[in-house]
């Protein structure tokens, strides 16, 4: 039976939507041209999401802190113009990504001092025009 008021109206269910930004389950994208990734940092950006893949400090920010580019839309799996972001899996749905999540958790656990700290990683954001 519905929910109903004191005073017999139906109570309508809220129903409270993910925020894509709040999430902190692992998320992973998957990008139009099939491809997969990690987000292991991602921020709001006016143009779509700024996002940082695993590894990312070990490369070249210009290459692996990346913008998927549009309007985000949905409430889990979000899309993001023509990507989408999704909780990441278990190693049965998404074997690479998972696996990619486990060794990037496990470097972090053992990286100490050689991860950036949040204040260099948020300055990083700013840079390319995140909101923070």
């Amino acid at each position: 039976m519905p929910a109903t008021t004191i005073f017999g109206r139906r109570r309508s269910a809220l129903r409270r939507v993910p925020d894509l930004f709040a999430m902190t389950a692992p998320l992973m994208i998957r990008l139009p041209d099939g491809s997969r990734e990690v987000m292991v940092e991602r921020f709001r950006h006016p143009m779509g999401v700024l996002y940082f893949t695993a590894f990312w400090h070990l490369g070249d920010p210009c290459e692996t802190v990346r913008l998927a580019q549009g309007e985000i839309r949905g409430d889990g799996p979000w899309k993001v113009g023509a990507a989408v972001v999704q909780v990441l899996g278990c190693h049965g749905s998404e074997p690479a990504c998972a696996a990619e999540f486990d060794s990037w958790r496990d470097y972090l656990v053992q990286a100490g001092d050689e991860y950036p700290t949040r204040e260099i990683i948020v300055r990083i954001t700013q840079a390319r025009g995140a909101i923070v």
